[in-house]
């Protein structure tokens, strides 16, 4: 097993696809719909189906209900059979040469993460060699997980490659019994694995002490922002990335040089105006820049020692 340090910049992009596994019981949540329980104002589900928007394929593994982003869906068989039965129906409808493997209760997963758990795979390159008998190239990991606090290995908050995955299935589906109810660490003892510790993105909602635990987390002063701003964004459908300091600066100078609601008003129209020239993030600044442009020039106007021309 080999320890892994995060790398300053990320490797080539190849693709990948999710597997997201949303058909546990949740017993220690008396039985509720965990994928739909809401954390900061989106359900768990849709707070993971966020942080691998950029997946080929998504498959969730589970009953099909309404989702923020399209998926497909998928049931092992029997259902409840067990996680290595569910990836197993799950990795079934995915192409890519990776695959990034999540539970539904993962509320601070993010994109950043997804992308951490991929670069050691993706830099390593593929892993058959054909100069060498075996076919196998060296040190080339089968799969990058998280580690909780304590140093327990997540399997399902992991990247994989898709090879070795189906190799690992394949051989447990042929033993006696076959894949139904058989523990996720049957699974991985069998893979290369490289590790990174992550408290944060690994935390789970298993009790409603977790879940109340993070409800709590986001909403403190340094995260409710982009929660809030994630919140939105999913809810309108929006997939666009902006700059939040412009478009606080600009509500700022709105309120203290105009009236105080100007800000949110005069933030709407800059949005419109960005959607009406049908730009991205780079429309969304120049429209702030000529708004706080008139903002200053309207203050300017006002001070006690204006000129006729004043601005």
């Amino acid at each position: 097993m080999t320890a892994y340090e995060p790398p300053g910049t990320p490797g080539t992009d190849a693709p990948y696809d999710a597997v997201v596994l949303a058909g546990g019981a949740a017993r220690r949540l008396g039985g509720a719909d965990k994928p739909g329980v809401r954390v900061g104002g989106r359900a768990l589900l849709d707070r993971v189906l966020a942080a691998c928007a950029d997946a080929g394929t998504t498959v969730v593994v589970a009953e099909p209900r309404t989702t923020a982003r399209p998926v497909a869906w998928a049931r092992e068989d029997p259902p409840g059979g067990g996680p290595v039965a569910a990836l197993d129906a799950g990795l079934r409808h995915t192409t890519a040469p990776y695959v990034v493997v999540f539970s539904a209760d993962l509320p601070f997963l993010d994109e950043g993460t997804v992308r951490r758990l991929l670069a050691p795979l993706r830099e390593s390159g593929p892993p058959h060699d054909p100069a060498k008998p075996e076919g196998v190239r060296e040190g080339v990991p089968d799969g990058v997980l998280l580690t909780d606090p304590d140093g327990r290995d997540q399997p399902l908050v992991a990247a994989y490659r898709a090879a070795a995955l189906r190799r690992e299935l394949s051989a447990l589906a042929a033993a006696p019994g076959g894949l139904t109810g058989l523990p996720l660490r049957r699974l991985t003892a069998a893979l290369d694995l490289t590790r990174i510790s992550d408290p944060v993105a690994s935390f789970d909602c298993d009790t409603w002490d977790d879940i109340a635990a993070a409800r709590a987390r986001i909403r403190e002063h340094g995260h409710v922002l982009d929660e809030w701003i994630s919140a939105v964004k999913d809810e309108l459908g929006i997939d666009l990335e902006v700059d939040t300091g412009v478009l606080l600066d600009l509500a700022r100078d709105a309120a203290h040089g105009v009236a105080r609601p100007a800000a949110p008003l005069t933030t709407f129209l800059v949005g419109y105006a960005a959607a009406r020239a049908e730009g991205g993030p780079e429309a969304v600044a120049e429209a702030a820049r000529k708004a706080t442009a008139l903002a200053l020039r309207w203050a300017a106007e006002n001070a006690p020692d204006a000129k006729p021309d004043a601005g």
